[in-house]
């Protein structure tokens, strides 16, 4: 697997990068971003994966995050691929809404013509990317996964489903239950079809309620979201914990809000968090 490198800026010592490749699971052209701390001049640095939200690109959280200080203290490196496969071909909603097609590929392996051919976001993200980036960076395959908003969905999803993969789970704002809500509803019929049998395996409630592991999972959620109480339902996965005495830390931040100010004001929590898993 072959990648050709757009930029390259340094940060904290460290290395901000942004590089093209083609992914043979999404059947085109795809970008990530890296972040790669000063310890990796030296040895291989582990890896938090992290997964962004409706709309968004590689670029969100490297720009708005502020996470690069921290990464660079606790040697940790930072992927942030995009949000769903693009470029010409690929399928997109016809309505041009925000919440499907590009830009919202839900982390899901699309079942549902026409979006199968390349909405394959799961498997890019728990097995094609780490592979790539194993092979092209001085990483270990010691790794966490976190994410916002569709992309907490998205980590919580992977990291349940593979904890063997992953050492540590956080999340900031996630869709927890979307068999149970309009972000999740309109999603999984157009990608996986009308059986609700087969959502139940993108579900984070669902997947806690049946979790036979204990991989560490923090959440934090703003308690002036304005997608609070109709998609996000933070409830349900305490409920969902409560069912399997699962260990999560889920955390109601008083009068914060969706946006990249409440990820600016806790990522360094949720940094030392995954550094203490990772060892």
């Amino acid at each position: 697997m072959t990648i050709e490198n757009i930029s390259s800026t340094k940060s904290f010592a460290g290395w901000h990068k942004q590089y093209y490749h083609q992914s043979g699971v999404l059947n085109c052209q795809m970008r990530f971003a890296i972040y790669l701390p000063p310890q990796a001049s030296e040895r291989k640095v582990p890896v938090l994966y992290w997964l962004s939200g409706l709309t968004c690109t590689d670029e969100n959280f490297m720009q708005k995050a502020g996470a690069m200080r921290i990464a660079a203290e606790l040697g940790i490196a930072i992927v942030a691929p995009d949000t769903s496969p693009r470029g010409q071909g690929v399928a997109d909603d016809p309505s041009e809404s925000y919440d499907l097609g590009l830009g919202a590929g839900f982390y899901l392996n699309a079942t549902q013509a026409p979006w199968r051919e390349h909405y394959q976001m799961y498997d890019y993200v728990v097995q094609e990317l780490p592979e790539l980036i194993e092979q092209h960076f001085p990483v270990s395959n010691v790794r966490a996964i976190a994410g916002h908003s569709m992309g907490g969905h998205g980590a919580l999803v992977a990291g349940l489903r593979n904890p063997e993969r992953y050492q540590s789970i956080s999340a900031f704002s996630p869709i927890v239950n979307p068999i149970n809500c309009p972000w999740g509803h309109k999603a999984f019929l157009n990608y996986l079809g009308k059986n609700r049998d087969s959502w139940m395996q993108y579900d984070a409630c669902e997947l806690m309620k049946a979790s036979s592991s204990d991989i560490p999972v923090l959440v934090d959620q703003g308690t002036s979201d304005n997608f609070l109480e109709e998609q996000l339902k933070p409830h349900a996965l305490i409920e969902a914990a409560a069912i399997n005495e699962y260990p999560l830390i889920l955390r109601m931040q008083e009068g914060y809000d969706h946006s990249y100010y409440f990820i600016a004001s806790f990522i360094e929590e949720h940094l030392r968090f995954h550094a203490k898993h990772m060892g």
